[in-house]
Formats: C-alpha cells, sequence, structure tokens
C-alpha cells in the first residue's frame, strides 16, 4: 500500500504476499536511500518482510552506497546485490523467491522487468531506457501483473519445476505512505524501536534534544547510524508537512 498522489487515494500495490523487495540502483536512475527506507516503513507496518536489491551492481559503487547498504544489512536486513545484465546474485534471489508470492516496488528504470526476464527466460516483458534530461525510467510497466514464473534451471543449480509468483509493479517516482502516523514511524525503523519509551521522560521524549534521551546517546555510540537517524527525522517531517522528495 502506498499514498498515491495524482489519484489522491491509497493504492494496493499487492496483497497477501511473503517478500517485499524494494529495487534499487547505484546509478541509472540514482540511488534513493531514503526512498528504500521509506518502502521498509510501510512494509514494516504492514508486516511484510522487506528485501532490498540493488540491481546493476556492475555499475561502480560508491562507498556512501556500499555503507547504506551495508547499514541495512548490520540492522537486519537482507540485501541481495544482483545485475540483471551480468547475472551476477541472480542464483541467490531465484532462492529466496521459490515457492513463494513477492512484489517487486522501486523507482522507474531500476530494471524490475529485466530482473523477471533473467529468472524465467519464458517470460519476456518489456523493458525500457532512461529519460536522457531527467535520468529517470520510462513507465514501461503500467500496471500491477502477477506472473508465475517456472525459475530458470541454470539459477536453480540444474534443477527443474522450481516456481515462483511474482508481482511486478509499475515504476513509482515518489513514493509516498499512507496510513502511518507521523509519530509512529519511529516504530518502523527496526534498529531505533526498542529504544523508544526508555529515555528519561519516557514516550513524552521528541529525541531531538532532551538530556536522557537514549536514542541520541545510541546515535553517538554508533549504534543508530546518523543517516537512518536523520532519515526517520526527515520522514516524521514529509508526514507532518505533506511535502514528499522525488
Amino acid at each position: 500500500m502506498r499514498w498515491n498522489v495524482k489519484g489522491r487515494a491509497p493504492q494496493l500495490l499487492a496483497a497477501n504476499i511473503d517478500y517485499i523487495f524494494c529495487v534499487t540502483t547505484p546509478d541509472e536512475p540514482p540511488f534513493r536511500p531514503r526512498f528504500v527506507d521509506r518502502m521498509i516503513v510501510q512494509a514494516e507496518a504492514a508486516g511484510i518482510e522487506p528485501v532490498i536489491i540493488c540491481n546493476k551492481c556492475d555499475l561502480p559503487l560508491d562507498i556512501d552506497i556500499d555503507f547504506r547498504l551495508a547499514e541495512w544489512e548490520r540492522i537486519g536486513y537482507t540485501v541481495l546485490r544482483v545485475s540483471a545484465r551480468t547475472g551476477e546474485g541472480m542464483s541467490q534471489l531465484a532462492s529466496m523467491l521459490e515457492g513463494k508470492r513477492s512484489v517487486f516496488a522501486g523507482q522507474s528504470g531500476v530494471g524490475k522487468s529485466s530482473i523477471v526476464n533473467v529468472l524465467d527466460s519464458s517470460v519476456v516483458l518489456k523493458t525500457g531506457s532512461l529519460s536522457e534530461k531527467y535520468g529517470r525510467g520510462t513507465h514501461t510497466t503500467t500496471r500491477g501483473m502477477l506472473y508465475h514464473l517456472r525459475l530458470n534451471e541454470s539459477l536453480m543449480e540444474g534443477r527443474f519445476g522450481a516456481t515462483a509468483d511474482i508481482i511486478d509493479t509499475p515504476g513509482v517516482r515518489r513514493f509516498v505512505l499512507d496510513g502511518i502516523d507521523a509519530n509512529d514511524v519511529i516504530l518502523y525503523f527496526r534498529e531505533i524501536a526498542p529504544i523508544v519509551g526508555t529515555c528519561t521522560f519516557g514516550m513524552s521524549c521528541t529525541h531531538t534534544h532532551e538530556a536522557g534521551c537514549r536514542v541520541l546517546e545510541a546515535v553517538h555510540a554508533g549504534v543508530i547510524s546518523e543517516e537512518r537517524f536523520e532519515s526517520w527525522q526527515r520522514i516524521k517531517e514529509e508526514i507532518l508537512t505533506g511535502s514528499w522528495e522525488d
């Protein structure tokens, strides 16, 4: 579920699923960690396990992107580094998908359809190129589609008959959260949530300046990364103001 800005209504992306795969790239389109954090928050609120796919990992991966991927891994999320072009990491992805129903979600141009084409060579989905003007993907998947995949045996160590259900969703340029109160966002940051309520001022703590704030202490100690802490603050502010970054 997300909020559809253009339609001014909640938009159901998928239902009855085991995983939501948040697909991103190091470039082409540019890496946007807060976009991924928003998807993680929405998945956590829905009780669905999010998995992060960094597609196009054959492209150069700068130190900041590598840090973000490693940070998601450190706090307990599965991060898959794959390349639909070279096949890197696709066997690991296929193994996770086997026997499950999953949804692929992400920006336009991150290669969701290309990944599906590699997973099952009998499925040929249209793929697109980036807009030269904006460096964004063009919409090639126009509505969510459920595909019953017969996983390519070359990805399954020669084993035939492995299947998976994939919902390929349209590319999203702006992922807006739906049905989540600004004050509850912190509860869906899994490395921060256990500390909430333990501050000197309990649940009244704003985690911005108070003495005895255990969340700020954890940030200063490196237990919570400054990047994720800032991401929580920014997402909370986006909900309060109704102004979302692209």
